[in-house]
């Protein structure tokens, strides 16, 4: 795995599955727990850190590649190594099982749109729709549990934007992949080990709004940014993409309005809905099947609040019908709107 080698004495136990570019994620539970994500599924490996000391000098190394500190003051580490895969580190006590890392792999080549359509993640038909709702600035948010490839998809649908766009990005981690020549990429900073230095989406996002971005882009909302991103795409911002954990639609737009409370102003509940509806148009639903295969399930336009209550019209639909001899789901996208 290029960029780390440095830290493959610590990694040694499962150095083969950095090096696997068809390994996406390695979960580390403990020195003798280790699991792979490959091909959508996840398999128990038969690899074993030495001890438990020799997981924790491995996390610690890690901790040390990018200046932070990991030790019973600070026993959580979100890191990047320098490939751009993303680490979480739990230690114990807080850790009952050892130490426990996440390594979420970076994709070195991005993923095309024909590749989404070959793998039946989605259809040509829903693929161009996208591209056209990208193409005529339309806001839109892209939803989904964990490794869902929302993502993957904001990639995908970033690539439709005009390249004379001046594009602002705005990521905890660099995972976007964008071509197009005017792009300014931020990333935001946690942190150091005396509690100084952290700089957040919304610090980054007020910068963005001041660098006369024609779209933004921001990687997930959490927190507090998201008022700050929907007054943006009401006040002239048009063509903004973002991406948000949620379990469908219509939660995405409950979770948003959730995040937007904790910018810290006191806002009547259905003033925040008004700027949601206002701001956004389009929910992109994406979703992690249980044969390990990464659909959009859905395609829905943002409608105005009916009494008070979000109201989407679904545009197009994912529908199983059944599974075929290898165990994988089949169906159709179904285009259900106008």
């Amino acid at each position: 795995m290029n960029g780390i080698s440095y830290l493959s004495m610590f990694l040694e136990p499962v150095k083969p599955w950095l090096d696997d570019p068809a390994v996406s994620e390695i979960m580390i539970n403990g020195p003798g727990n280790i699991y792979i994500e490959k091909g959508g599924h996840l398999t128990k490996v038969e690899s074993a850190f030495p001890s438990e000391p020799a997981l924790q000098a491995a996390a610690n190394n890690i901790a040390k590649s990018v200046g932070r500190v990991l030790n019973d003051e600070y026993p959580r580490l979100d890191a990047r190594l320098p490939d751009g895969s993303r680490v979480h580190v739990v230690i114990p006590p807080l850790a009952r099982c050892g130490t426990v890392v996440s390594i979420r792999k970076f994709r070195q080549d991005s993923l095309s749109p024909e590749n989404l359509v070959k793998w039946q993640s989605i259809s040509q038909e829903m693929l161009d729709y996208l591209a056209s709702l990208v193409r005529k600035r339309r806001n839109i948010l892209v939803c989904g549990a964990t490794s869902s490839g929302k993502t993957s998809i904001l990639n995908v649908l970033s690539s439709y934007i005009d390249p004379a766009d001046r594009i602002l990005t705005i990521e905890d981690s660099c995972e976007l992949q964008l071509r197009q020549p005017h792009l300014v990429p931020f990333e935001t900073r946690r942190p150091d080990k005396d509690g100084k230095g952290e700089i957040t989406f919304r610090d980054l996002l007020h910068s963005a709004l001041r660098l006369r971005p024609d779209r933004i882009i921001l990687g997930e909302i959490r927190g507090g940014e998201a008022l700050d991103l929907l007054q943006a795409m009401n006040t002239g911002h048009s063509g903004s993409m973002s991406t948000i954990h949620a379990n469908n639609a219509r939660d995405s737009l409950l979770r948003l309005e959730t995040c937007a409370m904790y910018a810290g102003f006191d806002l009547p509940l259905n003033a925040i809905r008004n700027q949601v509806v206002a701001a956004l148009e389009y929910v992109v639903h994406t979703g992690r099947l249980d044969d390990g295969s990464r659909k959009v399930l859905g395609i829905s336009r943002v409608l105005p609040l009916d009494h008070g209550e979000y109201a989407l019209a679904d545009e197009w639909v994912w529908r199983q019908t059944g599974t075929d001899e290898n165990g994988r789901f089949t169906g159709e996208f179904c285009r259900t709107g106008d």
